[in-house]
């Protein structure tokens, strides 16, 4: 994995973060929604009842919220089928990009989950 520049640092993921897997959204099927391949990716989780929109503007409640590092924005489509440590499967609700660029912020995608 390529380390950029102002990304959640790897410390932080290795100490603080949990291995989730994502299957990401591919469409829906005559029998269903379809998802890819799944990924295991390593994320900082927030087990905390939010607010938030979907993607067509509706408010909905999203019950968990992960931090990854930005390499990892095409895993996570909304619809996305996410298994948590607890093997739980919520979907993904939304993404938020945080670009620090060169500012001393951790840039990362925030994902909403239901």
């Amino acid at each position: 994995m390529v380390t950029m520049p102002g990304t959640l640092p790897g410390w932080m993921l290795k100490r603080m973060g949990w291995d989730v897997t994502v299957e990401p959204y591919q469409g829906a099927g005559p029998y269903g929604p379809t998802y890819g391949a799944p990924v295991t990716v390593r994320a900082l989780m927030d087990a905390k009842r939010r607010l938030v929109r979907d993607a067509q503007g509706a408010e909905t409640i999203s019950e968990t919220t992960l931090r990854v590092r930005l390499d990892h924005v095409d895993d996570f489509p909304p619809g996305s089928r996410v298994t948590l440590p607890d093997s739980t499967q919520p979907t993904v609700i939304t993404t938020s990009r945080h670009d620090g660029r060169s500012l001393p912020t951790p840039s990362h995608l925030e994902v909403a989950l239901t």
